[in-house]
């Protein structure tokens, strides 16, 4: 009861929600990739890589190179002793089609397999090598087998497993109880951006995704995965398509063909069909409605819902109908028509298939970003010298681009030379561009310096340069005549500019006049290695010795004490340990006085660590030692 109720609430959400749509797709392209790592990994030199390798080709349909070579590679290294060693070599071997294997004796060894001892996966691949060699299979066994495995391992490549067994199963096998194993595996699965759906690994989650529906097929129910789950997990996947190991590859490749052809969820894929940019040559927009393997799903009316600019809020155009293209699943609009700004815009799209069909995901959700492009004329360039005090009259000379001024131009430090110039696109408008730069390189040594010309509210670009300061700041005061150049680019202009406006020659003050520049201010400075404070200076002799009576005062008092008093030694027990302590606090001792004298701190630390131990463990002895005596005469 628990799982219809589970089942009808997905269903419901599946309904009134609205599904994600696929970032990703398995072009043409990516697929002549993934072919070309299979067919790559021949001569083979591993077993496993062998089966993918076959498999994956048997995927695409196509032709497997060199297929006597394969199946000879297969009869040679095929251990049937091996259980997973046989499930690799016979599975490729149904795939290449005329490849007998001499395997007879592998079918104790494989029924044998199937045991309650035995991990989820063994059972696996006997259960898949007796199907693929047409085998009897005990269904009983089976099942007893696989509830013990999943009572020790109930992990997510342990249950996807089991999802396949039991869909090896004969058709009279009741298999309900697996099938409700994908529920509890996608609840396992990690989220990762609102995008993503994923297990450990791409195996993991294409061997859970292939059968899931496989096993969905077989009881006739949609698997309990929502539509957001299903489009989440193809995202993960496809994000691995460009993987170069053969593994991957055969793993990318089964649950997309998953994704592509189950009888439950499709999600639909809109992806651009050709370049993103649409201009005069390109006017039309392009986009392939399709499933995740670039396939047809049959005849869809397709329109655009809304075509934005990026960053603004007004759509430029809402529900309009694109055409078929000439190429299937591929449909188009011309944008141009509408005389779109240049700029960036998300396309919103929908489409409607001409016979329903409940396995579609995602047919209100399309998005592509296209851009549109201009070509970029500038007018009104003038180029003037003017003077800072204005007590004469500026210089102006226009310019048509892409003519060179003939008459040089000068300007010294008490002048500026000021660039204006409008940007227009092809229809006339004003526009302002990301790229705009003024570049000055001087003829003689080549050295340059670029700037950036700012557009003001009535979009009329303007450079002012003052020689005085940047004669300073960037060209360390290099007087000379310097090309004056103009940079304009952005992504959606057509025909970036580069144009030699004019020779200017510069006339800086005299450097030794001017404020100096600091040339050392990125020149390597002195290593820097550390060095111990130099000692104090040490007093004089006489207090020094006067110092080392007074410290040895004691020492002497106690000796005459002992002496008044009369001294026992008998008691002082005479072992190593004893004797060890007693030499090892003399040297202490002695360590102190030589870190007075010309050890340093590390150095001193150094030995006491080696002399310490040695006095520790001398000195617990020698207390266990006279413990043990007194306990005796007590």
């Amino acid at each position: 009861m628990a799982k219809g109720v589970t089942l009808l609430i997905v269903l419901v959400c599946g309904v009134v929600g609205q599904a994600l749509s696929p970032l990703y797709i398995l072009s043409l392209d990516d697929q002549a990739k993934l072919k070309a790592v299979f067919e790559q990994a021949q001569p083979f030199t591993d077993l496993a890589n062998a089966h993918y390798s076959i498999l994956g080709l048997k995927l695409f349909s196509a032709t497997i190179p060199k297929a006597q070579e394969a199946c000879t590679y297969l009869k040679a290294t095929v251990d049937t002793s091996n259980v997973q060693s046989v499930y690799h070599a016979t599975s490729a071997a149904k795939a290449l089609g005329n490849c007998q294997l001499q395997v007879s004796s592998a079918q104790q060894v494989l029924s044998t397999a199937i045991n309650d001892s035995t991990d989820v996966a063994t059972i696996f691949y006997a259960v898949s090598a007796l199907t693929t060699l047409g085998l009897q299979i005990n269904a009983a066994d089976v099942i007893k087998a696989l509830d013990a495995a999943l009572k020790k391992d109930d992990g997510v490549l342990a249950s996807s497993y089991a999802l396949h067994i039991a869909n090896m199963l004969p058709k009279d096998t009741n298999v309900d109880k697996y099938f409700e194993l994908i529920e509890d595996v996608v609840a396992q699965a990690d989220e990762v951006d609102e995008k993503y759906l994923q297990f450990d690994s791409l195996g993991h989650t294409a061997i859970f995704v292939d059968g899931a529906y496989k096993l969905a097929a077989k009881v006739d129910k949609t698997p309990l995965i929502t539509e957001d789950q299903a489009v989440m997990f193809a995202n993960y996947v496809l994000s691995r398509k460009s993987t170069q190991t053969v593994r991957n590859a055969y793993y990318v490749l089964l649950a997309t063909k998953a994704f592509s052809s189950n009888k439950f969820q499709i999600p639909v894929s809109f992806a651009l069909s050709g370049s993103m940019a649409i201009s005069s040559t390109e006017p039309s927009l392009q986009v392939r409605v399709s499933n995740l393997m670039a396939g047809d799903l049959g005849k869809l009316t397709v329109k655009a819902t809304s075509v934005t600019i990026r960053d603004g809020n007004d759509a430029h155009l809402s529900n309009t109908a694109m055409t078929a293209a000439k190429e299937p699943s591929v449909y188009q609009l011309n944008l141009l028509q509408s005389k779109p700004a240049p700029g960036f815009y998300n396309v919103e799209l929908e489409a409607s298939p001409a016979k329903p069909d409940k396995r579609l995901i995602g047919l209100g959700d399309g998005l592509v970003v296209v851009k549109v492009t201009t070509e970029v004329a500038v007018e009104n360039v003038e180029v003037s010298i003017v003077d800072k005090d204005q007590s004469i009259t500026a210089k102006t000379v226009k310019v048509v681009h892409p003519r060179k001024i003939d008459k040089g131009l000068e300007a010294d430090h008490h002048q500026n030379v000021v660039l204006k110039f409008n940007l227009r696109d092809k229809s006339g408008q004003p526009i302002t561009v990301h790229q705009t730069f003024v570049r000055l390189a001087n003829l003689k040594t080549g050295q340059e310096v670029i700037f950036t010309a700012e557009a003001d509210n009535s979009k009329t670009y303007k450079f002012n340069l003052d020689v005085a300061e940047s004669g300073r700041d960037y060209f360390q005061y290099l007087s000379g005549k310097y090309t004056l150049e103009l940079i304009v680019g952005d992504a959606v202009v057509q025909n970036p500019l580069l144009w030699n406006l004019a020779d200017v020659v510069l006339k800086f003050p005299d450097e030794a006049e001017a404020k100096p520049v600091d040339k050392t201010r990125y020149t390597a400075k002195p290593e820097i290695i550390h060095q111990f404070r130099k000692p104090e200076k040490r007093p004089s002799v006489m207090v020094s010795n006067a110092f080392s009576v007074l410290v040895f005062v004691p020492l002497i008092m106690l000796f005459a004490v002992w002496a008044k008093l009369g001294v026992n030694l008998k008691n002082f027990p005479a072992s190593p340990s004893a004797i060890g302590f007693h030499v090892g606090l003399a040297a202490i001792f002695g360590l102190f006085y030589c870190y007075w004298c010309y050890l340093n701190m590390f150095q001193t630390l150094r030995y006491l660590s080696v002399i310490g131990f040695f006095t520790f463990i001398c000195g617990h002895r020698l207390l266990s030692h006279i413990a043990a005596s007194k306990s005796k005469r007590h």
